[in-house]
């Protein structure tokens, strides 16, 4: 797999099993904290006095294919940053040079900022001997000319507590701290069988580790559907940053994971409460335009030749995202649901 190695660009440098034939996620190298940031509890940093935010100054790097990515772009459009902080669009193929900027394709952007042909540029110009992959989203400082972090989860919350002077207004967290924490919660419960657990499924190389995979996936689809009968959004009736990390990964399902990564037990169309949720996510303002399906099933069925070595791109279902779900129709009393336990 391809990454950086002390600035140098390697296309053999690190294995993404272990011996297991288990997937393995490398960490994310850039951690820094903006000021004015609510830094979760279980978060060791202290925000940086260099990154204080101002309207412009700051650059999202993002692909609308990747969905780690696509948590920053939908917080920026749900809180109305639009205007305060300016995105580039990598395309959605990525080979063995990495994410590129080519504009002269329908939905990407040059780089806005420095005119970079490669995304790793961007690395090694704020770190000369980086070692580390090359990911999205990153959250750059046009002023301080490096990169802020490249976190989503950590990106996510920044975008939600540093700029909240200079969007419309919302939040994405509840306002008191047990609420917080139950939020953390969740977001840290979906995120190993869920958010990652349809990569451990799709880029397992034993049958062993796609099996577990596989049973813990939709285990926790399983409960996240029975939590979703009596609660509109994962953590109470306010849609909060979880719900964020849990649409990434619904929206992607039935037309990626589903098949490309044989994430086949069940589609999430047919999930009795998923489905309607992931409708109502999907149609809350903001939302539907941060999603491109074109760039995602382009990404993931031409870039993982391993997986599809043909680089067909299955056609997918036919869902109606717009149908009416009647969500919002659930009580506004009910008590907000405890998360499940994360593995």
């Amino acid at each position: 797999m391809n990454q950086l190695v002390n600035g140098e660009w390697r296309t053999d440098a690190y294995e993404t099993t272990d011996e297991s034939g288990a997937f393995e996620r490398q960490t994310t190298t850039f951690r820094n904290w903006m000021v004015g940031s609510e830094i979760p509890a279980h978060v060791d940093a202290e925000p940086d006095e260099r990154f204080e935010p101002e309207p412009g100054r700051y650059h999202l790097y993002v692909s609308y294919a990747c969905p780690w990515a696509h948590r920053a772009l939908l917080a920026r459009s749900i809180l109305g940053l639009e205007d305060v902080i300016d995105v580039s669009v990598v395309d959605p193929w990525r080979g063995e040079d990495g994410w590129q900027f080519t504009p002269e394709k329908e939905g990407c952007t040059p780089d806005r900022v420095h005119g970079s042909d490669y995304l790793r540029e961007l690395y090694v110009r704020a770190d000369p001997d980086a070692t580390c992959r090359v990911t999205v989203p990153v959250l750059y400082d046009t002023v301080e000319d490096t990169i802020v972090n490249n976190e989503s989860r950590e990106i996510l919350r920044m975008l939600d507590t540093a700029f909240t002077d200079l969007g419309n207004g919302r939040r994405l967290l509840p306002e008191d701290d047990e609420a917080i924490e139950r939020v953390d919660e969740i977001i840290t419960a979906i995120y190993e069988p869920i958010n990652n657990g349809v990569y451990r499924a799709g880029f397992a190389t034993s049958q062993s580790a796609y099996d577990e995979a596989i049973d813990e996936l939709f285990d926790a689809l399983d409960h996240w559907d029975e939590v979703l009968a009596d609660s509109r959004f994962l953590a109470g009736d306010e849609l909060t940053e979880a719900d964020l990390c849990m649409f990434t990964t619904l929206i992607r399902f039935d037309h990626v994971y589903h098949t490309h990564f044989m994430c086949n037990v069940r589609a999430i169309h047919e999930y009795e409460h998923l489905w309607p949720y992931l409708r109502d996510l999907y149609q809350l303002p903001g939302v539907a335009e941060t999603v491109d399906l074109d760039h995602i099933t382009e990404h993931y069925y031409t870039t993982h030749p391993d997986v599809t070595p043909s680089g067909i791109i299955a056609r997918g279902p036919d869902l109606d995202f717009e149908a009416p779900h009647d969500r919002e129709q659930l009580a506004d009393d009910r008590t907000p649901v405890e998360p499940v336990e994360a593995e």
